[in-house]
């Protein structure tokens, strides 16, 4: 099993939440994160579209993701003596979500600088920029996670 199957089984198993309303991680990869969430009545609001707060779990489940995804490639099984905590979030809904939705997140840091940094002060401070867009690609709402990383052990 390679690290980021690792990180995406460890989160599945780890914020239950998420796995609740329905998302999925699809992807952790050396660059991103990516989950998506299907449209159905349970995460809709009373427009039938998509619920503001299923879109907002949908782009922390992502940057989650991408925070681990950051500090796994380069970390491996030190990982897990990290504790990753959302700190900060802001969301710009652009659009309404009519179908099933896909978020995209990236660490704003490469993660070697992250890592040096967690590794030489014990702690890390960075941002994940989140972008969720619709099945035709369109995107329909941005998101900042501002994640803060310190060593356990």
């Amino acid at each position: 099993m390679s690290i980021y199957e690792m990180i995406r089984d460890h989160m599945d198993k780890s914020v239950p939440f998420a796995t609740v309303t329905g998302v999925e991680l699809v992807e952790v990869s050396p660059e991103r994160g990516v989950a998506r969430l299907a449209k159905r009545p349970e995460v809709e609001n009373h427009i039938q579209t998509m619920h503001a707060g299923a879109m907002f779990t949908l782009g922390e489940a992502a940057s989650g993701a991408a925070s681990g995804a950051a500090l796994g490639g380069v970390l491996g099984d030190q990982l897990l003596a990290a504790r990753p905590v959302a700190a900060d979030a802001s969301i710009k809904y652009l659009k309404t979500g009519k179908t099933d939705l896909t978020a995209t997140a990236v660490a704003n840091s490469d993660a070697e600088t992250i890592r040096k940094e967690l590794e030489e002060a014990g702690k890390v401070v960075f941002d994940i920029n989140v972008a969720i867009t619709d099945a035709e690609d369109v995107t329909v709402a941005e998101m900042v996670v501002n994640w803060h990383v310190k060593k356990t052990g």
